[in-house]
């Protein structure tokens, strides 16, 4: 079998096990909290047998292994469950929400790359330059700034000194693009900072040692101009560690945003969770967790497969 096929598989597989096991903890983690939704819907009068049959109802009679075993069935059908609470079908809470909370990861990243990128490029060119340690003390200074802290202070400069940006609140694309992008550029800004430092450095430790190696030192001597050496020579092969965060960053923003979207009110995915959690809405919970879960161990399984298709090491091993 060929190195690429076999990796392949091998990724495939480990996914295949580790989804399995996401749904295991996403099932018994909600199951171990105490209580459950049924307390809603009981009167405060109810018999035991009344509570028994709502039990009943609900499928809470049966034991854990068969409620695990439904439970997985309608996931691997689509269906999540019916919110107890708002009535609602989970996926469709899901599907509402979930587009909002990856639109703001995506942006972030998008934004993190525009800062990482040309960054981490001028560093590694000039390293221990002056402008190599302003970009170290401002990434240090940015990196050490946590979310909940970075948001009000964005909203302070940005919003409430200069009147640039609205406070909170959430305008979606059919109110035009201008009024639905400046309500998620202070959350874009506040979740993509922090995933620039790290992208930064990432690629400009990597594109240190590719600028030692003989083939950019090959081309400097046929006399190509340092931006080609650079962007064209020394980028690509330094880029396979910053690919394996921006996958494991896009996994841990979509299911991270949950300060960020509580901060600005955004009607994303995390928001959805907290609400969830606050009103004992454990099919929601659930099903929510379990998005974000499979999300991230995609993203994962879809990076390790980039390895075997990108390097040329892995092809030819």
């Amino acid at each position: 079998m060929p190195v690429v096929t076999r990796r392949l598989v091998e990724t495939l597989g480990k996914t295949l096990l580790v989804l399995w096991m996401v749904t295991v903890l996403s099932f018994m983690l909600m199951e171990a909290i105490p209580g459950n939704t049924i307390d809603l819907l009981v009167p405060a009068n109810a018999s035991a047998s009344d509570i028994a049959e709502i039990e009943r109802a609900y499928g809470l009679d049966k034991p854990l292994a068969s409620r695990y075993g439904d439970w997985l069935g309608g996931v691997v059908q689509g269906d999540f469950g019916r919110s107890v609470v708002s009535r609602q079908s989970a996926r469709d809470l899901i599907l509402e929400r979930f587009p909002v909370s990856l639109e703001l990861a995506l942006f972030a990243l998008l934004f993190a790359l525009l800062i990482a990128v040309p960054a981490g490029i001028y560093c590694a060119y000039r390293p221990g330059s002056m402008g190599d340690q302003i970009v170290g003390f401002l990434s240090s200074t940015a990196i050490a700034v946590p979310t909940f802290l970075l948001g009000p202070i964005l909203v302070y400069l940005l919003a409430i000194q200069t009147g640039w940006l609205p406070i909170t609140g959430y305008r979606p694309w059919s109110d035009g693009a201008w009024e639905h992008l400046k309500f998620i550029i202070l959350p874009v800004l506040t979740l993509g900072l922090g995933e620039a430092v790290i992208l930064l450095r990432v690629l400009r430790s990597d594109m240190i040692a590719t600028l030692r190696e003989d083939f950019v030192v090959s081309a400097r001597a046929r006399g190509l101009s340092t931006a080609r050496i650079l962007v064209v020579h020394a980028l690509r092969p330094s880029s396979f560690a910053m690919i394996t965060v921006l996958g494991v960053s896009l996994g841990r923003l979509i299911g991270g945003s949950v300060i960020v979207e509580s901060i600005f009110r955004i009607p994303g995915l995390g928001q959805l969770m907290v609400t969830s959690i606050n009103g004992r809405d454990i099919v929601t919970t659930q099903a929510a967790i379990l998005v974000i879960g499979v999300t991230y161990v995609l993203l994962n399984g879809l990076v390790s497969a980039s390895y075997a298709l990108l390097d040329p090491r892995v092809r030819s091993a």
